[in-house]
C-alpha cells in the first residue's frame, strides 16, 4: 500500500520525504502512522529498484540541519504505478483500504481503467454482503441444532449484531462505489458532448 501511495504522490510532482510521510499519514491516520524509520528504507528500496530517483534539478530546502532530498518518479516507476493500480488480485483481505488509495490516484489513469476498478470494487462489496447474509442465516440455523449455542442466545445475538454492523459498512462502501461509477459515466458523457458539440 505504501509503495502505491509514494508512487502516486510522485506521479503528481516531486516531493521530499517529509511531505510524502505527511500525505501518507493524512490518508491512513490518525492511528496508523508511518514513521521515518519505515519510510526512508522504503524510499531507498524504491530508489535501488530504479522506480524513483533523486531530483537533482529541484531546489531542496533545509529541515533543521538536514538537507532535504527531493524524489521524482522514473519511467520504470510509472510502469510500476500502472501495474499496481490495475492489480485487483493482490491483498484481497485489505483491498478495501487499497481501493481508497487507488481512488486518490484516479487522475493518472484512463476513464475506462477507473470504471473497471470501480466495477470490480462493487462486486467485491457484493461478495462481502452475500457472505455476511449467508453466515447470519447459518448462525440462526446452527443455534437451533447445537446445544451450546442455544444455551447462550445472548452471545449469538452479539455475534449477529456485529455481523449486521459489517453489512451496514459494506453497504455504505457499495453505495460510495456506485456513486463513483455514476460520476465517471457523467464525466465521460460530458467529455463526449464537448468533443462532438451539436451544430
Amino acid at each position: 500500500m505504501y509503495e502505491l501511495v509514494i508512487l502516486a504522490q510522485l506521479m503528481a510532482y516531486p516531493a521530499h520525504g517529509y511531505l510524502i510521510a505527511k500525505i501518507i499519514n493524512d490518508i491512513i491516520g490518525p492511528y496508523a502512522r508511518l514513521s521515518s524509520g519505515r519510510l526512508y528504507p522504503l524510499l531507498a528500496k524504491l530508489e535501488q529498484n530504479g522506480l524513483i530517483a533523486i531530483d537533482t534539478e529541484a531546489q531542496s530546502g533545509q529541515h533543521g540541519d538536514r538537507h532535504l532530498r527531493i524524489y521524482k518518479i522514473t519511467e520504470a516507476g510509472r510502469q510500476r504505478f500502472y501495474l499496481l493500480m490495475r492489480d485487483t488480485s493482490s491483498n484481497p483481505g485489505d483491498y478495501h483500504e487499497l481501493f481508497r488509495i487507488k481512488v486518490t490516484a484516479f487522475a493518472f489513469i484512463s476513464p475506462d481503467e477507473r470504471l473497471h476498478l470501480i466495477d470490480h470494487y462493487i462486486h467485491y462489496c457484493q461478495a462481502h454482503l452475500h457472505h455476511l447474509h449467508s453466515e447470519i442465516d447459518a448462525m440462526w440455523r446452527d443455534s437451533q441444532n447445537y446445544p451450546q449455542l442455544v444455551a447462550s442466545p445472548y452471545r449469538v445475538q452479539c455475534i449477529v449484531n456485529s455481523m449486521e454492523h459489517s453489512i451496514d459498512c459494506w453497504q455504505l462502501e457499495q453505495n460510495w462505489a456506485r456513486n463513483l461509477h455514476d460520476r465517471e459515466l457523467a464525466l465521460a458523457k460530458q467529455a463526449t458532448a464537448e468533443d462532438h458539440p451539436l451544430s
